[in-house]
């Protein structure tokens, strides 16, 4: 396949047309390559308390086929018109079952042919898994039964999966809700040969309205009528013999979900007007809840077109927002309504409150809770027992409640209240178990909560399991891992008496594998899985989490990987590679905590530099590039400052190790970590080359703020204007690799970005190349564009770097 890209840049009123450049796709050199194509192993679902496990298998990588097929882009979706299935899903190609205590895979039995499988679902007994499979002309619905492992189809080809997951197990097993295309279904619009019959107008009323950059909106009429089209469905009930039968006509149905003891059903729909402003989460809806034969019992909410927000990154829409199903009752609503008017600017006791509402609702909804801060969640537990949380961005605060749910008069406990950006003092997940509805709630034993953590430390990772009494609010440990050579990850503590608990562990070149862990047993271990390291040409080499510190005092980390072989003692110069993304933070304690673990196994991927530690270079991965806000100082008043710091200490750091030239030094980034890059070339000269991937670098095409930044550029244009990179492209003069998807769907990084970025580089006599990935969105998919991308680095470094 060959592919032309033609680059024009536009400088003042002149039109200058740049080289054509006839490019065959490319591959890397054979030591990446050979990264490249590996086997990727199946991915496990599990929960050991049923008697099998689900193994699932899917292609390494899709292909630009794959990308090239019809697509759809309305109100924040991107569907395939002839499937009725989101463009983007990764579709699974088979899948096995096997017996969590025995060894011997099953091969499913029955799966249609070249089977693209998605949607995977459980039945609440666990004796069955309904599935989607995607055929050339829809989507169609199968189940396999688990004991017999054979697959069956239950419908034809015309299940609508525009929206997500398109079916919902009944309680009883055997029956499924499935979202189907109307019988008559009107054609799509083609834009192309229906006529416009009149202008597209917007107004503006006055009222401030500060949305992000969003990608895929509603343009025109005809973009609206084929929204409705393609989202608007039918409900049936079908059998798990195949019967079915109509349960509601034609909407656009937005979420189903049955009430634990499954009586009641909530659905709720999406409602006009539309917007071409705002994404389809913020058109009007209406929730309904009906009994289980369909009958309509109360209308539970009505939200509006929310295309006005008030500002900030707390600031949330009025009304009833989070509604779902109590997970410890037969059928409670709840639901959270914002006492300070969605304001974050607005000064109240009280931010949030949490209402409940018992079926059958002829009764009005009663407040549970109130959080000081923005609501963040709830895990239910049983009557007297459930965990709160709530946050507030501008202090990464975020507080943990514990209140009773059954006495809503007595003041509920903050048991937690930190730094959320303090992952040394975080305190963990609590644990969960299936409740007689067969739903997740609290697993509570002999008065206590169980709480799972990560365990970062000073000295390391050490992941602990801490028991929490809540009668006495007292915490006591009951394991930590004490491994320093692997990495263990605590998933669930499987029987409380008997101390089992399951956990995956990993080292730099053992693949990550499964096993059942006895707390009570001399912490015995016994294996689940046994999949083997696909990397072996890499298992050697040097890898290690190294700290040192930026000049302002700064603690910081990163992942070194050395050549394997490489000699230590003799400490030849080689290259630096170094590939980073900045975090914004309010504290310097927080910024310097290091979340890494030298024991995760090196699993490379297309968005990283480890591949060429096989090429001879030195790789500093991952490394830390904070920026500090502390106060009333926002993070971006420094940001320049703080980037060229955090750079110049991470190569003064492997530069004292010995292993370096630092003459020859690239730094490369995606996304944010692109926007990185292109400012540390601009302003300052540590860097030989860079590669900036899928980046913005004109921050006033994304005026009413990016990524932490939560002040408009009429605000602070100083900010916006010093920060980017194109606005001070005549001081570039660092080679820079610009590369991006064709077809990106992130806030704010248009593809836009990146062609006019070069432009303005081109024309001011900068060294730069800019590649183009055709139907790539923000993150690339296709083996074609991977390959070809990692050759692009190749050579730059090759040319730039090395040579």
């Amino acid at each position: 396949m060959k592919l032309k890209i033609t680059m024009i840049c536009f400088l003042g009123l002149s039109l200058q047309a740049f080289a054509q450049e006839n490019l065959t796709y490319q591959k890397p050199s054979k030591s990446i390559l050979d990264l490249v194509d590996y086997e990727r192993a199946p991915s496990v679902s599990m929960d050991t308390k049923k008697e099998y496990m689900l193994l699932s298998y899917r292609n390494t990588y899709k292909t630009l086929d794959d990308l090239n097929q019809d697509e759809l882009r309305l109100g924040g979706l991107r569907i395939n018109p002839t499937t009725n299935i989101s463009s983007t899903v990764t579709y699974i190609n088979n899948i096995k079952l096997r017996k969590i205590k025995e060894k011997n895979e099953i091969q499913v039995s029955g799966l249609p042919a070249n089977p693209r499988i998605a949607n995977l679902s459980w039945s609440p007994d666990d004796t069955k898994i309904a599935f989607s499979n995607t055929t050339a002309a829809g989507v169609a619905l199968w189940v396999v039964d688990v004991a017999s492992a054979k697959a069956t189809q239950l419908t034809d080809d015309a299940v609508n999966a525009n929206l997500g997951n398109p079916f919902s197990w009944y309680n009883d097993n055997a029956s499924i809700l499935v979202k189907m295309l109307p019988k008559n279904r009107p054609a799509l619009l083609d834009e192309k040969k229906n006529l416009p019959t009149g202008p597209i107008v917007s107004n503006a009323n006055g009222s401030v309205s500060q949305n992000r950059t969003y990608q895929d909106l509603l343009k025109n009429k005809t973009d609206e009528i084929n929204f409705e089209n393609i989202l608007t469905a039918e409900l049936y009930k079908v059998s798990l013999t195949g019967e079915k039968s109509l349960f509601k006509g034609a909407a656009m149905y937005a979420g189903e979900n049955f009430s634990p003891d499954g009586n009641y059903l909530m659905i709720s729909t999406i409602q006009k007007p539309f917007s071409y402003i705002v994404p389809l989460n913020r058109f009007p809806s209406k929730t309904v809840v009906y009994d289980k034969e369909g009958k309509e019992v109360k209308v539970v909410n009505e939200l509006p077109l929310n295309e006005i927000m008030p500002k900030g990154f707390m600031a949330t829409r009025t009304g009833k927002r989070s509604m779902n199903w109590r997970n410890d009752e037969a059928a409670t609503l709840y639901f959270v309504e914002a006492l300070d008017e969605g304001n974050p600017e607005n000064k109240v006791d009280y931010r949030d409150v949490v209402m409940q509402w018992k079926a059958p609702f002829d009764q009005n909804p009663a407040e549970l809770l109130k959080t000081k801060q923005r609501y963040g969640g709830i895990i239910w537990g049983n009557s007297t027992t459930a965990i709160a949380f709530d946050q507030w961005y501008d202090t990464r605060n975020t507080k943990t409640y514990l209140f009773n749910p059954a006495a809503v008069s007595q003041e509920p406990k903050i048991i937690s209240d930190r730094n959320s950006q303090d992952i040394y003092a975080d305190p963990g997940n609590y644990e969960t178990t299936k409740n007689a509805f067969g739903k997740n709630v609290l697993a509570i034993e002999d008065n206590n909560l169980f709480l799972l953590g990560n365990g970062f430390t000073k000295n390391g990772q050490f992941p602990f399991i801490d028991e929490f009494n809540i009668k006495s609010l007292q915490t006591k440990r009951v394991y930590t891992s004490t491994y320093t050579d692997k990495k263990e990850d605590l998933l669930s503590i499987e029987d409380f008496k008997k101390g089992e608990v399951l956990v995956q562990i990993q080292s730099k070149n053992e693949y990550p594998n499964y096993y059942f862990r006895n707390i009570k047993k001399k912490n015995q271990l016994t294996p689940i899985t046994s999949f083997a390291n696909p990397f072996e040409s890499i298992k050697n080499v040097s890898k290690e989490v190294i700290q040192y510190k930026r000049k302002d005092g700064v603690a910081l980390s990163g992942t070194l990987y050395l050549p394997a072989g490489y000699d230590k003692a003799k400490k030849e110069k080689l290259p630096l590679l170094i590939w980073a993304y900045p975090a914004e933070y309010k504290d310097k304690n927080s910024a310097g905590q290091n979340n890494q673990n030298p024991n995760e196994f090196t699993f490379p991927y297309y968005g990283s530099f480890v591949y060429w530690v096989t090429k001879g270079y030195v790789v500093l991965d991952d490394a830390s590039f904070p920026i500090i806000g502390e106060g009333t100082t926002e993070p971006n008043d420094n940001f320049i400052t703080q980037l060229v710091d955090n750079a110049e200490a991470a190569i003064n750091a492997v530069d004292a190790l010995g292993y370096i030239n630092r003459k020859k030094v690239a730094i490369g980034g995606h996304s944010y970590g692109a926007f990185m890059t292109a400012n540390l070339l601009t302003h300052s000269n540590l860097f030989a080359c860079g590669i900036a991937r899928s980046g913005a670098y004109n921050r006033t095409l994304t005026p009413f703020g990016f990524q932490s930044e939560q002040r408009n550029y009429w605000e602070v244009p100083e900010v916006y204007n010093t920060m980017s990179p194109f606005m001070n492209a005549n001081k570039m003069k660092t080679p820079l690799l610009l590369i991006h998807g064709e077809a990106d769907n992130n806030p704010g990084t248009f593809t836009l970005q990146t062609e006019r970025y070069f432009q303005a580089l081109k024309g001011l006599g900068a060294p730069a190349r800019m590649v183009i990935l055709p139907k790539e969105a923000h993150g690339y998919a296709a083996k074609e564009n991977i390959l070809h991308l990692l050759w692009e680095q190749d050579q730059f470094l090759e040319k730039y770097l090395k040579n």
